[in-house]
């Protein structure tokens, strides 16, 4: 098989698995046994494919890609100037495209509707789950899009699918002008990690501009939690 074939074969596997977790998760059998096994399944797909698939199709060693090139200072810079802009769009328009009482009780759905749940679950997503995101969406996501195609286009497919699964997620508290909202934020900020990705070649500085990222967007939800109390 071609290095293009296997590129888009990684990619095929890779990239619906987390929107049909939202689906069984959130959406299907939300806060139940059957819901919260189909989304961990998915989430083990997710994560462990990447490494399968460079140990047993790419053969290459193992990596934490150490940042070698440096990076961090764009990162910070980047991930400030990023929540920045969404504390901003939140601030003006945020109290009419969002219903409170609404995000409330789907959180509490899921299960996040206590404040130690909902910062357990913040905690995760900011200190783990961004690292595991920037080794998916940037290191692997990246490298196969770069098989298939010129890197600024590399750089938008790759953003591309790692919005998808937000649009979906965020369909389950939002509404749709608020969700392509988010989208679009999503999809500006895969691109700027992506090409961090390409620049350092390291994971570690878009994983520090994410986590800044992560913990303004915990920080709003946080604060319509806790606002609808």
């Amino acid at each position: 098989m071609t290095d293009k074939r296997k590129a888009l074969l990684a990619l095929t596997l890779l990239v619906p698995a987390p929107s049909l977790g939202v689906v069984f998760g959130m959406m299907l059998f939300p806060d139940s046994l059957a819901g919260t096994l189909l989304f961990g399944f998915t989430k083990v797909w997710l994560f462990g494919l990447p490494l399968v698939w460079l140990l047993l199709v790419d053969r290459s060693p193992f990596s934490f890609s150490p940042p070698k090139l440096g990076g961090f200072g764009m990162g910070i810079l980047s991930g400030i100037l990023i929540s920045m802009f969404i504390l901003g769009v939140y601030l003006l328009v945020g109290d009419t495209l969002i219903d409170k009482q609404a995000f409330a009780q789907k959180l509490t759905a899921i299960g996040l509707g206590s404040p130690l749940k909902y910062a357990a679950a913040a905690l995760y997503w900011i200190m783990i789950n961004s690292v595991l995101e920037e080794y998916v969406w940037r290191w692997f996501c990246v490298t196969q899009c770069e098989r298939l195609m010129p890197k600024p286009a590399a750089v938008a497919a790759s953003a591309l699918f790692f919005t998808l699964h937000h649009v979906v997620a965020t369909s389950v508290y939002l509404g749709p002008i608020a969700v392509s909202l988010c989208g679009l934020g999503v999809f500006v900020g895969g691109a700027i990690w992506s090409l961090m990705y390409i620049k350092f070649r390291s994971i570690w500085p878009g994983y520090v501009s994410h986590a800044i990222v992560d913990l303004c967007i915990f920080g709003i939800g946080a604060a319509l939690l806790l606002g609808n109390r």
